[in-house]
C-alpha cells in the first residue's frame, strides 16, 4: 500500500506526492531522514517526521511505544479538539474548561504497513525549490465560474 506523503515549509504550503516504499517502515516519530530517501529529486533536503495516521485515521502518540493501537487519556493538544462547555444560555469566558480529558485511541511512533499518511517538515532546504520539484501543485486555484439566474429560464 502507498504512503501518502505531505511536506510542509515554513510558509505554509504543503506539496502531496504518493510513494511506494519500505524504506520508511521502522523509522519513529520526530526522526530526521534526508530527502533523497523519499525521492532522489528531494537531495539536499532534510526532513523530519512531523505525524502519521493509519487506515482508520488514528493518528500516532509520540508516548506510545511500538505499532499497536493504545487507548491514552488525553488532555487538550494533540488527539483532542478544544470544546467549549455550553451552560445554558451562559456566555464561557475560558473555552477550555479545566481538567476536561478524554480517552482516545492513539497509534504507537513506529511507522508500520498500517500508516497511510505520513506529514513530513523541512528542516533544510535542498540546492532545488520544492515548487521546481512539483510544478503541477504550484498553480493558484481556479474559481469556479458563476451562472446568472436570469439567463436560465424558470418553467
Amino acid at each position: 500500500m502507498p504512503f501518502k506523503i505531505n511536506i510542509s515549509e515554513k510558509s505554509g504550503k504543503t506539496y502531496k506526492f504518493e510513494l511506494e516504499s519500505e524504506e520508511l517502515l521502522g523509522k519513529n516519530l520526530h526522526d530526521k531522514i534526508s530527502g533523497k530517501e523519499l525521492l532522489p529529486t528531494l537531495e539536499g533536503y532534510e526532513l523530519e517526521i512531523t505525524g502519521t495516521s493509519d487506515k482508520a485515521g488514528f493518528t500516532s502518540h509520540k508516548d506510545v511505544s511500538g505499532i499497536g493501537l493504545k487507548k491514552l487519556l488525553l488532555g487538550y493538544g494533540k488527539g483532542m479538539k478544544k470544546r467549549p462547555r455550553r451552560e445554558g444560555k451562559k456566555k464561557i469566558s475560558n473555552p477550555k474548561p479545566g481538567g476536561l480529558r478524554l480517552r482516545k485511541t492513539v497509534r504507537g511512533k513506529v511507522i508500520s504497513p498500517d500508516i497511510v499518511q505520513i506529514n513530513f517538515k523541512i528542516l533544510k532546504e535542498g540546492p532545488k525549490k520544492l515548487s521546481d520539484i512539483f510544478p503541477e501543485q504550484n498553480k493558484p486555484k481556479e474559481k469556479p465560474e458563476k451562472k446568472d439566474k436570469k439567463e436560465t429560464p424558470s418553467n
